[in-house]
């Protein structure tokens, strides 16, 4: 009989992979692939997808798990998308809420934006707290992970500039549309979810250092001291 602390870290890995696979796949199909793949939201459940899987497998096969680096970047990204998302551009208190374009979605569409911006997130914070090992994660990651919306913010303003004015989507989010608030203000607003970004990150690993271990992870960190070395490497 398979251990729970082998087939259910890798069972509900999987089945947050495949929720953002599922939301990627309806977001391909019923947009155009180069705009759909334009948004930090797709960008983040791929990632979402790939390390999840991988961890699934590696839960699956008892070997250590993804580094503590990409594991915890994936979930301070997915924790932002979901954050901006509900406390932006779906909140209708916000400068920045989309809620007429919201409004409209249907149908798988509407199945698409709950996986990707709720089902998700939620799910990466479940594995952190209740099947991940803790005392993982570094301050310097804080400052590594930086680089992820870094590369965002550049790309999506590269790729405003070189589209014709009045093209749909051509600033993928409000608060970096340099045509409506200019590159002032929007310089301002990236600033500021740097900081966001910086400070949910040195949140993420101070909750890592002070969290009890979860039985699960704990009892497979137990077991993977004790491997004999005549079935593998120690972990």
């Amino acid at each position: 009989m398979t251990a729970p602390h082998r087939i259910v870290p890798a069972a509900f890995r999987s089945l947050i992979s495949a929720a953002a696979v599922t939301g990627l796949v309806i977001e391909c199909a019923y947009g155009s692939v180069p705009v759909v793949l334009s948004f930090f939201t797709i960008w983040t459940n791929i990632a979402v997808a790939v390390v999840f899987g991988l961890s699934a497998v590696r839960a699956w096969r008892e070997r250590p798990d993804v580094d503590p680096l990409y594991r915890g970047g994936v979930l301070l990204f997915i924790l932002v998308t979901g954050l901006v998302f509900h406390l932006v551009l779906a909140n209708p208190s916000s400068p920045f809420n989309v809620l007429e374009d919201l409004d409209k979605l249907a149908g798988a569409k509407a199945v698409s934006n709950q996986l990707l911006h709720t089902v998700t997130p939620v799910g990466a914070v479940l594995d952190f707290l209740l099947l991940t090992a803790p005392r993982t994660l570094r301050p310097r990651h804080a400052v590594q992970w930086l680089t992820y919306p870094l590369a965002y913010v550049t790309f999506a303003l590269v790729r405003g500039a070189l589209l014709a004015p009045g093209t749909k989507s051509r600033y993928t989010y409000p608060f970096i549309d340099v045509a409506q608030y200019g590159y002032g203000r929007v310089a301002l607003n990236a600033v500021v979810l740097g900081i966001v970004f910086y400070a949910l990150g040195l949140a993420l690993v101070a909750a890592d250092r002070r969290r009890p271990a979860p039985a699960l992870a704990e009892q497979a960190l137990r077991e993977n001291r004790i491997s004999s070395p005549a079935e593998g490497p120690l972990k």
